[in-house]
């Protein structure tokens, strides 16, 4: 099976009190190649993904530059005019991405 594609691997996340993302930790690909790591608000990366960037959840592999251990793909739902920013299956009620928080 092929590897899907994306634009981006999502780190770690940070929270606010009421349950929406604040930041991410990310890397974004740029050609053959990531970034470094760079902090995305929840605006932010609502926006690329809505542009049609795809983004996953992972780790980058130590000592292997660009290669990433990928998990699962971020997805942008509405539910009753909220906008949900997830990783799991099912209509969950608040932003929720299976990675360590920072």
């Amino acid at each position: 099976m092929a590897r899907p594609k994306f634009d981006g691997v999502i780190e770690a996340v940070r929270y606010t009190p009421n349950g929406k993302i604040d930041l991410v930790r990310a890397y974004e690909r740029r050609g053959t190649t990531f970034t470094d790591i760079i902090l995305l608000d929840r605006k932010t990366l609502i926006e690329r993904i809505k542009t049609g960037q795809r983004f996953m959840t992972g780790q980058r592999k130590k000592f292997w530059a660009s290669t990433f251990e990928s998990t699962k793909m971020v997805r942008l739902l509405t539910q009753n005019g909220n906008e949900v920013v997830t990783t799991r299956v099912g209509n969950p009620v608040q932003d929720v991405l299976d990675v360590p928080r920072f």
